[in-house]
C-alpha cells in the first residue's frame, strides 16, 4: 500500500460564497447541468446534503474507468467554507485504491474573488500503484471542472448569490 496526496489551488474571479453555494450546496444539481458529457446524475441515497449524507454520482459512458462513485459528506463548515468527503464505493476503489478522500476550501480574496484549494488523499491497494500520470490527470480534471464552473457562474451572475 502506498499513501499519496494530490493538491491543486486555483484563483477565481467568483466570490468564495457563490462557489461554495454552487459546488458544495448545490453540486448535485450543478454538475450534471454543467458537465452533461460526464455526469448523468447525482442522487442522495441518505441525508439531505449535510454531514453524513451519502450521494451517488453516476457517470456517462465518456468515463471509461468507472460508472459511478458513492461519496459520504464528512465535514461541511459553512463559516470557514471547508468541505470534506470520502469516496466509499465505486470510482477507483477496489481497482487501484483502498481509500480516497477530499478536502475543498474556498478562501475569500481581497479583491472580491477567491482561492479554491483541493486536496485528495489516497491509499493504493496492496501491490497496486497509482502512477504519477493518473495523479496528474486527477489534478488536471479538477482544474478543468473548476474553470468550467467558474465560467458558468460568470456567465450567470445572478445564480448562487
Amino acid at each position: 500500500m502506498v499513501a499519496g496526496i494530490a493538491t491543486t489551488e486555483d484563483l477565481s474571479e467568483v466570490k468564495a460564497r457563490r462557489l461554495w453555494n454552487a459546488m458544495v450546496k448545490d453540486g448535485h444539481n450543478l454538475f450534471p447541468k454543467v458537465f452533461p458529457e460526464f455526469f448523468s446524475s447525482v442522487t442522495f441515497l441518505k441525508g439531505d446534503g449535510g454531514v453524513g449524507t451519502i450521494k451517488q454520482l453516476n457517470f456517462t459512458p465518456a468515463n471509461k474507468d468507472f460508472s459511478y462513485a458513492k461519496e459520504r459528506v464528512d465535514e461541511m463548515d459553512e463559516e470557514k467554507m471547508v468541505f470534506k468527503y470520502t469516496t466509499i464505493e465505486g470510482g477507483l476503489l477496489g481497482k487501484t485504491l483502498s481509500a480516497l478522500n477530499f478536502e475543498i476550501k474556498f478562501l475569500p480574496g481581497k479583491e472580491g474573488g477567491c482561492v479554491m484549494s483541493w486536496i485528495c488523499n489516497y491509499d493504493t491497494l496492496p501491490g497496486a500503484q497509482l502512477d504519477e500520470g493518473k495523479a496528474q490527470e486527477m489534478k488536471e480534471q479538477s482544474n478543468v471542472m473548476f474553470k468550467k464552473i467558474q465560467q458558468y457562474l460568470l456567465s450567470n451572475p445572478n445564480l448562487y448569490c
